[in-house]
């Protein structure tokens, strides 16, 4: 009866050492086995595996990529700004063995140096790197979080900054600046338009210059626009060659002739008293070629008069 019961006990405890020794590892991870404290070299892969009772203890370790964010850090940029920039750390783990043994707890040694390389940026960088230069931060980044990871058996995938939070007087300085510079572009491409206008308009004004009457139908044209309005006020500006060809057309005024008396004897002599004509002041024609003519024969009447 008892040797009964002791081989009951025996096969119990066989089999419960044999289900405790049965293990199995997932896909999305990877066994490390101490054996007696020591680390043995191979990787326990995904699927069944057996360990020994009571020798054997085993670590998974698991190999997906781990995003991690990286908590806002606050810090001064190379031009003396002060921002908080938060960012985000993708990576893996490739070697499970010395991720297992080479650090005591891998994900919070990465999130301290992924939190210290982040200030070390911000205080390398400027504020316009940090805001327009994104790529090349991240890659620099990467790299610095990258150095320290190797001897990890970690592989950082990528790390991208999220966030760069502004002070509010700085917000609207960078407003005014971008304000600026669109009113420069605006008044940069305004005078462009005017230049270009102003040399159309020049080769425009050399052909009408070429062919005369050119100008006379830009003029009607001109007038055909105004009159399509429906005002009660229609100006039409005329040009002063058609004055001139005008001037030109009417027939020349009659010059006035002057009429001498002679002295009676009771006046004084003409060295006492000056010459006095009886003529009217002719009236003088507008400028133009009539104008010097009855200029000129004015000048010759009161010529003749004072001979008289």
């Amino acid at each position: 009866m008892i040797i009964n019961i002791v081989l009951g006990l025996i096969v119990i405890l066989a089999v419960w050492l044999a289900v405790s020794s049965i293990r199995i590892v997932n896909q999305i991870e990877r066994g490390v086995v101490f054996r007696l404290g020591k680390v043995q070299r191979e990787v326990r892969q995904p699927g069944f595996t057996l360990l020994i009772p009571v020798v054997d203890r085993m670590k998974k370790v698991n190999v997906q990529i781990v995003t991690m964010p990286v908590p806002t850090q606050e810090g001064i940029t190379r031009d003396n700004v002060s921002v908080q920039v938060d960012a985000v750390a993708y990576f893996r783990v490739e070697e499970p063995l010395r991720a297992a043994i080479a650090v005591q707890d891998y994900l919070f040694a990465i999130e301290q140096v992924a939190q210290t390389s982040l200030r070390s940026i911000i205080g390398k960088s400027d504020l316009d790197d940090l805001l327009s230069n994104r790529e090349e931060l991240n890659k620099g980044l990467a790299l610095m979080i990258d150095s320290p990871a190797l001897g990890w058996g970690i592989h950082i995938d990528r790390v991208e900054i999220k966030d760069v939070h502004l002070p509010e007087g700085m917000k609207r300085s960078i407003a005014r600046q971008a304000e600026a510079e669109r009113e420069r572009r605006a008044r940069v491409i305004t005078a462009d338009g005017e230049f270009q206008a102003s040399r159309k308009l020049a080769d425009a004004a050399a052909i009408m210059t070429e062919a005369p009457g050119a100008l006379q139908l830009r003029l009607l044209q001109t007038v055909v626009e105004v009159a399509a309005e429906k005002t009660s006020t229609l100006v039409m500006p005329l040009p002063v060659e058609l004055l001139r060809f005008f001037e030109r057309s009417a027939p020349s005024a009659p010059a006035v002739g002057a009429v001498g008396q002679p002295a009676p004897a009771s006046e004084p002599k003409a060295e006492e008293r000056p010459a006095v004509t009886n003529s009217a002041t002719p009236e003088l024609p507008p400028p133009g070629p009539s104008f010097e003519r009855a200029a000129a024969e004015s000048v010759a009447e009161n010529g003749a008069a004072r001979t008289a």
